[in-house]
């Protein structure tokens, strides 16, 4: 039985945030797509989408693929995906698949927004 996937969006001093919790995996594609889209026309004017992993418990290989065409889709719309809140296992597996290579990682949403954002005037 497939795991399920739920999303949040919101944004974060200029950051289109998509907060994810549960499994992302082949039965989240429609929630990620639409966490997407949802995310970047409710704050048309944010350049950056952050992925929030914290309350993720699992990715699959084609979770993987799924975290890829949003890369893809940002990039093609000239914003940039960062991640945080991978666990070590997670942050590991972005690395051996080079994932990190194009996303950046933060350890926590506060510490991802404040280095996008950079410090309060």
């Amino acid at each position: 039985m497939p795991g399920t996937c739920e999303a949040t969006t919101r944004a974060m001093s200029g950051a289109a945030v998509i907060e994810l919790r549960g499994e992302v995996d082949g039965a989240a594609a429609r929630v990620l797509a639409d966490a997407y889209e949802h995310a970047v026309t409710a704050d048309g004017v944010a350049t950056t989408v952050v992925l929030d992993f914290t309350a993720v418990d699992y990715i699959n290989s084609t979770g993987i693929a799924l975290i890829v065409s949003v890369l893809a889709k940002a990039r093609a719309e000239r914003r940039k995906v960062v991640a945080c809140g991978l666990s070590a296992h997670y942050r590991e597996i972005f690395d051996i698949t080079r994932l990190s290579d194009y996303i950046e990682l933060f350890p926590d949403l506060d510490r991802a927004v404040s280095q996008l954002t950079g410090p309060a005037a």
